[in-house]
């Protein structure tokens, strides 16, 4: 395998312009430039870097340090870099993570934190980090990778010099008679001999102390080896013909390019479809609205099947409502001199698909307000704003004449920025603290949410108010769960000394902190004790459920 491009084809993935393209007819990309001193550097450093947030970090510290400082050197390592708004964007996601990973880590914020660093090579390489073409990107560092060692390699191969065999005895004859003379004069003198056997004891020890506890092992040079192969993939891509289709922003699409049979006319099918979906929702958000919107629910009421399976179904209306928009206006139909008449149509569905967004908002809303957040209630309106914009691109799409391609990546930009922001949000911290302040203004039904739901650390500094609570069933409950909490953090603590800086978290820190001051208020209860009061709080609050 060389560096250089495959006849008639791609050298590489990804593509050279913002469209993440290559025009047709553009000659073939070059093979990519050497590594130079500045590469070699960044290499070296992102090794060292890894291995010391990697392989011997214990935590999300550790990772922290990854995702703030390796963007820098992949800065430094890449070829001529130019600052592009993209690179921007990427880098500031980068370090607003890192500050969530030093705060308080999750092993999905530390995935979604590795594909940030892949989007930010690309940006250093001129592409735009499309969620696919990320994917694609990642891939094509095992080629790459394999190129740029393949060329040290051969950069290291230094044909040995031909030592004629009157310069080979000229160097190693005087050096034995040094060698055998100098011997000679220490055995003739014990108190030298003595004393350069102890210091030669000395070396050897050091020597092999030094082999046994600091030399790398096995498993570490392997990963040393991995990580220079995939930073030098990032830092000298294969950059070519990207694998997706070019997108085209604004040119309607010829009616042969569409998968819809060509002898149909679909403009009265597209029609009709609207127009009949127009009256049935409709109707539909007539009922929501007088069913679901200003009364007072009865004992009883199923509030779980309305806002799990039903606000889940309505959900997948949205859905299905994108994809069918995606469909009418793609193709033939945008090339149609009919179009602004489907388009009027469209503004009116999607008017009404607005309404049902506020729908399933509705219904979230209306579960928390019977018994309070959770963190799945929170994903749920998270999962429902990434689909409620969705359909406001396929809107932008048919507006703006786009493509199904353009579609497609700002959909997935929109659905990895929901993700992101999922992990980078205080969720538990959101939840327990929307709970407490109701539980403490006198609503005990929140309560079941604490009773029943694990809490991480940032949650669990929102419980520290309740300690004052007037109802005595929450009080003691929170006691019993906050001493569990303290006996648990005291011992991540010393964990977290044994193993090193990169297990540090600012949330436990704050957390064992909060906890040591509160202690006196439990420092009665026993094991047994804290069990019988915890029962009694979930019993007591389970009727919430």
């Amino acid at each position: 395998m060389t560096g250089e491009p495959e006849r008639g084809g791609a050298a590489g993935v990804g593509a050279p312009s913002g469209a993440g393209t290559r025009r047709a007819g553009a000659p073939e990309p070059e093979a990519p430039p050497p590594l130079g001193r500045r590469g070699a550097l960044a290499v070296a450093l992102l090794v060292a870097l890894a291995d010391v947030t990697i392989y011997r970090g214990r935590g999300f510290a550790g990772a922290a340090l990854l995702v703030a400082v390796a963007p820098l050197l992949l800065l430094l390592g890449s070829v001529g870099p130019r600052l592009r708004g993209g690179m921007g964007v990427v880098g500031a996601l980068l370090l607003l993570l890192a500050g969530r990973l030093l705060w308080c880590g999750s092993e999905g914020a530390v995935v979604f934190g590795a594909a940030l660093l892949i989007g930010f090579a690309m940006t250093l390489a001129g592409l735009r980090p499309h969620v696919l073409e990320t994917a694609v990107f990642a891939a094509q560092t095992v080629q790459a990778g394999y190129l740029g060692l393949a060329r040290i390699g051969r950069s290291l191969r230094v044909p040995a010099p031909r030592i004629s065999r009157d310069r080979w005895l000229a160097t190693t004859l005087p050096i034995a008679a040094l060698a055998g003379f100098g011997l000679l004069f220490v055995l003739a003198n014990p108190d030298l001999l003595a004393s350069l056997g102890k210091n030669a004891q000395r070396l050897l020890e050091g020597l092999r102390d030094w082999v046994v506890e600091r030399a790398p092992r096995p498993g570490q040079v392997v990963f040393w080896f991995v990580v220079a192969w995939v930073a030098l993939g990032l830092l000298r891509p294969l950059v070519g013909r990207a694998p997706f289709l070019p997108a085209a922003e604004t040119r309607p699409e010829k009616p042969g390019e569409t998968g819809l049979p060509g002898t149909v006319d679909w403009h009265p099918v597209f029609r009709n479809t609207l127009l009949g979906l127009i009256g049935l929702f409709a109707v539909y958000l007539a009922f929501e609205f007088g069913t679901l919107w200003f009364r007072e629910f009865p004992a009883g009421f199923n509030y779980s099947g309305y806002a799990h399976q039903g606000a889940a179904w309505l959900t997948l209306a949205l859905a299905l409502a994108t994809a069918l928009l995606s469909v009418v206006f793609s193709g033939r139909t945008r090339a149609d001199p009919r179009a602004p008449r489907l388009r009027r149509l469209a503004w009116v569905w999607s008017a009404e698909n607005l309404l049902l967004a506020l729908a399933v908002y509705n219904r979230l809303f209306i579960y928390v307000g019977f018994n309070g957040m959770t963190r799945m209630r929170v994903v749920g309106l998270f999962g429902t704003t990434a689909v409620v914009a969705g359909f406001a691109l396929v809107l932008q799409k048919i507006a703006r004449d786009r493509d199904l391609v353009w579609l497609v990546r700002h959909q997935l930009w929109a659905l990895a920025l929901t993700v992101y922001a999922y992990l980078v949000a205080p969720v538990d911290a959101i939840a327990v603290g929307y709970n407490a302040r109701r539980i403490l203004a006198g609503d005990p039904a929140p309560s079941v949410m604490i009773a029943v739901h694990l809490i991480d650390a940032e949650g669990l500094v929102r419980l520290l108010p309740l300690l004052e609570c007037q109802d005595p069933a929450i009080r003691e409950g929170v006691h019993a769960l906050l001493a569990e909490a303290h006996t648990a953090a005291e011992a991540r603590a010393a964990r977290r000394a044994e193993l090193g800086w990169t297990t540090y978290q600012v949330a436990e820190v704050r957390l064992l902190r909060g906890l040591r001051e509160a202690s006196p208020r439990w420092a009665g209860l026993d094991a047994r004790a804290r069990q019988a009061a915890l029962q009694r709080f979930q019993a007591y609050a389970r009727r919430w459920y």
